[in-house]
């Protein structure tokens, strides 16, 4: 079997809902996007990648070495339809595949640019805890810096 590297942002990274799709991988560390993209929230549910000729950001997220088969069954089939396979540039230079933004999605209802926080992780931590009333702060209850959403 052939495998291929995935840089994942959001759910699929280690600890989110969708990493289990990812069991079967081999986790190849943390890595950032080169400087080329913006970041945005869709309903506050899942990030997307969008690439930009100006004004981009590097985005953390992680890479791993996946098989065609676990992307294709395991994957794939999980993903918003508001995202589609691509492929991006790491900070190192080097290329990765990668779920991105579809254009025609970027002025869908509840899509929020979040790419001055330059990854999903950091976004969720600067949101108040869901139990918050409208206009009090708060921290996060629990201590683990992660706001279920």
């Amino acid at each position: 079997m052939s495998t291929l590297r995935m840089f994942v942002n959001g759910q699929a990274m280690s600890g989110g809902s969708l990493n289990d799709a990812l069991r079967q991988a081999r986790f190849a560390g943390a890595a950032h996007t080169a400087a080329e993209y913006r970041f945005f929230s869709v309903r506050d549910e899942f990030p997307g990648l969008h690439p930009v000729p100006t004004g981009g950001a590097a985005i953390a997220g992680e890479v791993y070495e996946v098989d065609y088969e676990v992307l294709r069954d395991r994957l794939l089939p999980r993903e918003p339809p508001e995202l589609e396979l691509g492929v991006i540039r790491l900070a190192d230079g080097s290329g990765s595949f990668a779920m991105r933004m579809r254009a025609s999605a970027l002025d869908a209802p509840g899509v929020v640019d979040i790419t001055r926080h330059g990854g999903w992780r950091a976004y969720l931590s600067s949101l108040p805890p869901l139990d918050t009333p409208p206009g009090a702060s708060g921290d996060d209850a629990s201590g683990d810096g992660e706001v279920a959403r």
